[in-house]
């Protein structure tokens, strides 16, 4: 009994250690983007400001149009994760519930995608983009990755093969055709993986850097990344203050979303585990 309780305290604090570690940069970005500019490299450091301030705050909304790119990063992911999570989601249905010749050999090819760097396709990419004339355009950003992904397709693919084919026969037996059992039997079923898929493919494309920097030039039509990142390269020195501010409000809103969909990502981490 006492060699359990004594492993359960270790258990707990290698968590706390961790999650301290883990919490300490997103602790310090927030110090900081409340501190003055001479109290940010004071030495020994200050976790907390001595004079609270909301000078840099209001600095990045003079720099910046950040509003407007804060519009446009929430509008362009949104789009994003919607296609992402239909297109996957339809499929992995398709691999996983349908029977067609060389199946199982077209997604061993689909998922050899998933090797690909995507250095190698931009270019490509980008030339497809600008034939259809979507460069500096929101459908630039949005159309290269809204038609789905082999990560998201592959996880849910997983997920569906569990899922006991009697419902399906049974819906047949009523007249249900393949948009019906996907719409009304397979996807209620398959909410914690679409939460999990949603979930990750929100924070990557929220903090996607490479591609907007590409496709967009215009102030007006940059995320949050590129426009963030403009204000370190600044002929008078990085204002890191400023810098720290337009960091903080960037990650809100993946704190959100993380809250919103923290009860099926939790459960569909540990169905998925399991499976």
């Amino acid at each position: 009994m006492h060699r359990l309780t004594l492993q359960a305290v270790l258990v707990h604090m290698a968590l706390i250690i961790g999650s301290a570690s883990a919490l300490m940069p997103l602790f310090w970005m927030i110090s900081i983007s409340f501190k003055l500019p001479q109290d940010i490299f004071t030495m020994p450091p200050s976790w907390l400001p001595e004079t609270v301030t909301f000078e840099n705050y209001q600095k990045l909304f003079s720099s910046i149009p950040f509003a407007r790119q804060f519009l446009n990063t929430l509008g362009v992911t949104t789009a994003i994760v919607a296609g992402q999570l239909l297109f996957s989601s339809m499929g992995a249905y398709a691999f996983a519930r349908m029977r067609f010749r060389g199946r199982e050999h077209l997604f061993i090819v689909f998922l050899a995608t998933m090797m690909v760097p995507q250095v190698v396709t931009l270019i490509p990419t980008f030339i497809i983009i600008r034939t259809f004339g979507w460069v500096n355009h929101y459908m630039g950003l949005i159309a290269p990755y809204a038609l789905g992904s082999a990560v998201a397709t592959f996880m849910l693919r997983q997920f569906m093969l569990t899922i006991p084919v009697e419902l399906e026969e049974a819906a047949r037996m009523d007249g249900a055709g393949h948009l019906t059992i996907f719409f009304r039997i397979i996807l209620p079923l398959v909410r914690p993986a679409l939460a999990v898929v949603g979930v990750f493919a929100f924070v990557f494309f929220w903090n996607d850097f490479l591609w907007p920097q590409v496709v967009i030039n215009s102030e007006q039509m940059k995320t949050l990344t590129v426009g963030i990142a403009g204000l370190a390269s600044s002929v008078y020195g990085t204002d890191w203050g400023v810098l720290m501010a337009g960091a903080t409000l960037t990650v809100l809103p993946l704190i959100v979303v993380f809250l919103i969909a923290q009860r099926y990502f939790i459960e569909g981490i540990q169905i998925t585990g399991l499976k």
